[in-house]
């Protein structure tokens, strides 16, 4: 599935196999997000990829052969109360930020999540993350008064 937002020159893919090139660019971008989580290893994209309930977005800027040049996962489930959507690890080349292609990946987000169902899309972002922040707030995102706890399972030996 590709779309081109108007007035850019960035196409929006929904990854559907693991090339060299989307290594690559997970390879570039992720310790862009994160210098805490390594980059995601062949088998860990391919169980993305695979997966019925992950969707891996990429933006290829056209006018750059079609490079790969910033990403997110959108994750769809469905509970009692309906569909839900996840946004998680949005990242945009640093090279190429404030140029709306993090807007264009969160807008085919939302689009492909509504199109699944889904009632709410949910993501978070960490409070230094002022631009970040306030892309999320220009499409309708509102800041939810909510506690969010995390578990970090604990290992079996």
């Amino acid at each position: 599935m590709k779309d081109m937002p108007s007035n850019m020159n960035i196409e929006i893919e929904d990854i559907q196999k693991v090339t060299e090139e989307v290594i690559d660019a997970m390879n570039r971008l992720i310790p862009q997000l994160s210098s805490a989580h390594p980059s995601p290893s062949i088998l860990d994209l391919e169980k993305i990829v695979s997966s019925p309930c992950t969707a891996l977005l990429v933006a290829r800027d056209i006018n750059q052969n079609n490079k790969i040049v910033g990403s997110l996962a959108l994750v769809l489930y469905r509970i009692p109360t309906g569909v839900r959507a996840w946004i998680e690890d949005v990242v945009v080349d640093q090279d190429e930020r404030k140029k709306g292609i993090g807007q264009a990946l969160n807008r085919f987000a939302m689009d492909y999540a509504s199109k699944r169902g889904a009632h709410s899309i949910n993501l978070t972002s960490r409070p230094n993350r002022k631009a970040a922040n306030h892309l999320y707030r220009n499409l309708g995102f509102k800041k939810r008064e909510t506690n969010v706890y995390r578990c970090i399972p604990l290992q079996s030996e």
